[in-house]
């Protein structure tokens, strides 16, 4: 899929997404024995639920069909972005304060790493709390220095 073609199908989900109080988070097309063209939403102060996703896959088969933006067969995905996939907009972080979070940022030349409990996050910088034993530390990570950030499953 080229970059124009991605940006087009952006250009369409994202309003659909925004009726219903989600935002766009990514859009990826995997090939292989099949392409599979994933649309990935998620809100900023609660889940995405089947329901949503299902009426935004509806909605937007037909445009992309209607546009001829896709002419070879493919299957349409839409979902949340689930745990396995990184935090990718700023408005995913808000309603994961209080979670594990994984960050890999940048520290000058250094690439560092930091796992701990999110306690903050604004558009500066993300404050986390790190368990060390039975000591505490806290992190600031600015914003823009995020590579990476992963919310860790806790069971």
């Amino acid at each position: 899929m080229t970059p124009d073609i991605t940006n087009q199908i952006k250009e369409l989900a994202a309003p659909l997404a925004e009726e219903r109080g989600l935002f766009l988070v990514d859009l990826e097309l995997k090939t292989g024995s099949g392409s599979e063209l994933w649309v990935y939403l998620d809100a900023e102060d609660r889940g995405v639920n089947l329901d949503e996703c299902a009426d935004i896959s509806r909605e937007l088969g037909f445009l992309i069909d209607a546009h001829e933006l896709i002419t070879a067969k493919y299957n349409l995905n839409v979902s949340s972005p689930g745990l396995s996939r990184p935090l990718s907009e700023f408005r995913q972080y808000p309603k994961n304060i209080g979670r594990v979070i994984k960050i890999r940022y940048k520290d000058g030349e250094e690439t560092k790493k930091v796992t701990g409990k999110l306690e903050n996050a604004s558009q500066e910088k993300l404050t986390v709390i790190e368990t060390l034993g039975k000591e505490e530390a806290t992190h600031s990570v600015p914003f823009e220095a995020v590579i990476e950030a992963k919310i860790v499953p806790q069971i």
